[in-house]
């Protein structure tokens, strides 16, 4: 019976088994790790492209607007003197509500509605220019005197295009096709139209004008008062 040949394993052949089994098993971390570094590198690419592209578009700007300004100098037309006093100005702010309607039409279809915030001053001032000669009455000893001034008016009222907006709209149907197809769509006009005039209204239901009738008074009287008269009486156009 012959004997069963089992093998031997030498001692040089087990290190080298040791040696290989390390080596196989960190080949694939090392190709995991390869990749990352690839993708990495990739991203880091692409972040690069997508920076330099946007930051290209910014300085060519292809699609911008440019703002040119071909006015000419301002003429000087004529110079008017003025010969009236600013004696009081007051500051006003209105809300206009437009609204326009079709007969037999919804408000839907045809219609519009508009709410207008408007603000301006409006000055009060005395013109000196329409003074008669005998504005001013001297005493003999020149110590008293007496003014007979014109009661104060109101100027046009100044609407303030940086603080005057249209706050809302509603518009139909064919009122936007309307605008969307005219080359010279509904400006505000009429808005600040009716804003002027509504201004104008509350500053003459004011105390505007008295208001500037006592400052000029004060100041005349102060003015009088340094040229050396005490008695300074004031008299208004229609005052006997």
């Amino acid at each position: 019976m012959d004997r069963q040949t089992r093998p031997s394993f030498t001692p040089a052949a087990t290190d080298a088994a040791a040696t290989d089994a390390p080596a196989s098993a960190g080949a694939p971390a090392r190709r995991s790790r390869r990749g990352w570094r690839v993708l990495a590198g990739l991203l880091f690419v692409v972040l690069l492209l997508v920076v330099g592209a946007r930051l290209t578009w910014s300085w060519l700007n292809p699609l911008g607007e440019q703002t040119i300004d071909r006015s000419g100098p301002a003429l000087l037309r004529s110079v008017q003197n003025l010969s009236r006093f600013e004696a009081a100005t007051g500051n006003f702010q209105v809300i206009v509500d437009l609204e326009k309607d079709a007969k037999f039409v919804p408000d839907a279809i045809k219609g519009s509605r508009t709410l207008f915030v408007g603000a301006g001053n409006v000055d009060a001032y005395v013109d000196f220019s329409a003074l008669p000669k005998d504005a001013f009455t001297v005493s003999p000893d020149r110590t008293a005197v007496t003014v007979r001034l014109p009661h104060a008016e109101l100027e046009k009222p100044n609407l303030d295009s940086k603080r005057s907006y249209v706050f809302a709209q509603e518009r139909g149907i064919f009122d936007r096709i309307s605008d969307f197809l005219s080359s010279s769509p509904q400006n505000q006009q009429e808005l600040y139209v009716l804003a002027e005039r509504k201004i104008a209204d509350a500053a003459a239901a004011s105390d505007l004008r008295s208001r500037a009738d006592q400052n000029a008074k004060a100041m005349l009287e102060g003015m009088l008062k340094s040229l050396g008269f005490t008695k300074i009486t004031v008299k208004y156009a229609g005052e006997p």
